[in-house]
């Protein structure tokens, strides 16, 4: 999975999850690390379309993505950590089987796809 896919995965998961009940800390977190991350960039609008994610995903999401590689949040550490970790949680299932691995050393990211053995791997300057 790559990490944009597992950001955005992570945000659905979590956003359906709070529309039932409680959001889990990690949602709360992964969307407070998003904020910082785009208010670190003078990027107030980028906040408000994060925000509205939430309630019209299919709408926002083309503004999101194009906000989340433009800041950088896909080459994030933290950020991924987090989005693979509040996936894990919700989808423990998925998560034993691999579907969600997400690894970064040394500015690459590498990952599984779901039932892929292939690796995909990007490298950053």
């Amino acid at each position: 999975m790559e990490p944009i896919s597992l950001i955005f995965a992570a945000l659905v998961a979590g956003a359906a999850k709070a529309a039932g009940d409680a959001a889990p800390d990690a949602y709360n977190g992964l969307k407070a690390l998003i904020k910082r991350k785009f208010e670190s960039q003078g990027k107030s609008d980028s906040v408000a379309i994060l925000d509205k994610y939430e309630k019209k995903p299919e709408k926002t999401k083309p503004l999101l993505e194009d906000e989340l590689i433009e800041a950088g949040a896909d080459k994030d550490e933290e950020i991924i950590k987090l989005a693979q970790k509040l996936l894990e949680q919700l989808n423990p299932q998925e998560a034993a089987e691999g579907k969600f691995n997400i690894q970064i050393s040394g500015g690459q990211v590498q990952g599984l796809t779901q039932q892929n053995t292939g690796n995909i791997t990007q490298n950053f300057n």
